[in-house]
C-alpha cells in the first residue's frame, strides 16, 4: 500500500477520530498540519481531480471562516480558479481530514468510506 497523507488540524475533533481509525487498522500515515503546511494550490487540484468530487466538497461549510467570508452565496459565482485559489489560501476554509495515497482521496471522515478505501 502506498503511503498516506491526511492534511488535518490537531484541534479538529473528526480528524482525530479519523487518525484514532487508521491507527487502530495499523495503517501507516504521515500528518500534515492544513493551516500550518496546507497543500499547495496544484495539490488541491490534482487533490480534486482524484476524489471525483465537486471542488465545493473540499470547503468547510461549517467553519467560522467559511461563513465570515459568506461563501455560501459566494461560491456558486467564483470560477474553478477562484474557488481554488481562495481554498489554497487558507488552510481554515478546507473541509478536514484530507486523506490520499497519490491515487485515492477521501474528505472529511466517514467510517464506512475509510473502511472501503484505506482498510
Amino acid at each position: 500500500m502506498n503511503k498516506i497523507d491526511i492534511y488535518e488540524y490537531p484541534k479538529c475533533g473528526t480528524c482525530r477520530k479519523a487518525k484514532k481509525y487508521l491507527t487502530n487498522h495499523g495503517i501507516d500515515f504521515q500528518d500534515h498540519h492544513i493551516v500550518e503546511n496546507p497543500p499547495t494550490r496544484d495539490q488541491l487540484a490534482q487533490l480534486v481531480e482524484k476524489s471525483g468530487l465537486p471542488l465545493k466538497k473540499f470547503f468547510n461549510t461549517s467553519g467560522q471562516k467559511y461563513r465570515e467570508l459568506g461563501l455560501k452565496d459566494k461560491l456558486k459565482e467564483m470560477s474553478e480558479d477562484e474557488q481554488l485559489d481562495l481554498l489554497a489560501s487558507d488552510g481554515m476554509l478546507m473541509k478536514r481530514p484530507i486523506v490520499t495515497d497519490g491515487q485515492k482521496v477521501t474528505v472529511g471522515f466517514k467510517e464506512e468510506s475509510f473502511s472501503k478505501e484505506w482498510v
